[in-house]
């Protein structure tokens, strides 16, 4: 994810957005999702530290509960935001976007409109949700909504990604072993076939591998060191993070995972924003953001057909957004006029599912990389002993 510097003509003004963005495209299509009638007019990319960068990241989580907060106790909108505002005194990257915000509503603009100018901090979703709860006083209880919205999707990604923790690290010892084997154990075992006259094959390659680490070994050692540093760079990048999740969805077992990971933010974002007020055809295009291209595809279309007076649950199953249990309690909602609490009780039972998936993946795969590792171990152990059997063998 990079970040961009973004300069645009907002209702006459001259006015500048910092976007967290994949690439240039994403950045302008991240400034139009604002809900602003702005023109952009230039778009640049800032270098600097990521590390720097994340240490300055703005505390959203933190920001809403107070707001909310504030706003319970009676404050005046523009008086919580100022409070935050004095509190973050020692702390000049949160200042500076709370003071953006006092201009802007001092200017006359919502709450909402004041948000959507920081995108890269105010996700559209967010604007979404205030915007829909300005009008009816709810803006306290719509705030709580995006944090408990913003805290589920945080507890699924710890899950997905702690479930990976415990595997890298087996990987990373045992390709510590590998290393600290080939280039330590083997060279100095190999000397005890240096006077061997006739050497069997298994000690000729321990030795030409000896003299290699010998006269190269620090040039092995940086090539390595080289491939490492440019595969973790690769990683970080759009690209690579594409063929990962093309090569995901392609095996069987993990694209089943996936689609339920898919399909439980989407439902998810979309009952927080029904829940909000926002119309059903508009929360459905907002929470279409949040698929990826295939699925974005398909929900386009049923936006077709829900605007034409199709049902919901119906072209949803239709067009393959949907599962068995999330169909039948769509059709509740749709009866009930629950929509909203229905396609959280989804997002809810397909976290369930998705809890129970990654622990099968866990119990299932931790065993298996042990055994491959124990296994690559294993067998260059055997490669050291087998040219002494076979002396032994010759001998005898």
């Amino acid at each position: 994810m990079a970040t961009f510097r973004v300069d645009v003509l907002s209702n006459g003004k001259f006015v500048t957005m910092t976007v967290d963005a994949p690439d240039e495209a994403g950045a302008r299509q991240r400034c139009a999702a604002s809900g602003e009638s702005i023109r952009i007019l230039s778009v640049k990319r800032k270098f600097g530290l990521g590390i720097l960068a994340r240490k300055q990241k703005f505390p959203l989580g933190l920001f809403l509960q107070e707001m909310s907060t504030l706003l319970d106790a009676g404050l005046v909108l523009i008086e919580a935001i100022e409070a935050l505002r004095d509190k973050a005194e020692s702390q000049r990257g949160q200042r500076s976007v709370l003071d953006d915000l006092v201009t802007k509503m001092r200017e006359g603009q919502p709450f909402s409109a004041a948000l959507a100018q920081q995108p890269s901090i105010f996700p559209p979703l967010l604007v979404a949700t205030v915007e829909a709860s300005e009008g009816s006083g709810q803006l306290p209880l719509a705030l709580r909504r995006f944090q408990h919205y913003e805290t589920r999707l945080e507890q699924v990604r710890k899950r997905v990604s702690g479930a990976l923790v415990y595997p890298l690290v087996v990987m990373a010892v045992g390709a510590g072993i590998l290393m600290f084997m080939l280039f330590f154990v083997v060279p100095r075992f190999s000397s005890v076939f240096e006077s061997v006259n006739d050497p069997p094959a298994t000690a000729v390659a321990m030795l030409w591998w000896a003299g290699l680490v010998d006269r190269h070994g620090g040039v092995l050692l940086a090539v390595l060191a080289a491939m490492f540093v440019g595969t973790v760079f690769a990683l970080r990048t759009q690209w690579a993070r594409n063929i990962f999740m093309s090569l995901l969805w392609r095996t069987p077992r993990v694209r089943e995972v996936c689609h339920l990971f898919v399909l439980s933010r989407f439902y998810r974002t979309v009952g927080l924003l029904l829940a909000g007020g926002t119309a059903a055809i508009d929360a459905l295009t907002l929470a279409g953001r949040l698929l990826p291209s295939t699925y974005l595809s398909r929900l386009n279309i049923a936006l077709g057909e829900l605007r034409a007076g199709q049902p919901l649950s119906g072209v949803l199953a239709e067009h393959a957004l949907t599962t068995p249990v999330a169909e039948r309690l769509l059709r509740v909602g749709e009866r009930s006029g629950e929509l909203g609490e229905m396609c959280e009780k989804i997002a809810h039972f397909h976290d369930g599912t998705l809890d129970r998936a990654i622990e099968v993946f866990s119990k299932l795969f931790e065993p298996i990389l042990m055994l491959g590792i124990g296994a690559l171990v294993g067998a260059i152990v055997l490669l050291l002993y087998m040219p002494i059997f076979d002396l032994a063998s010759g001998i005898g």
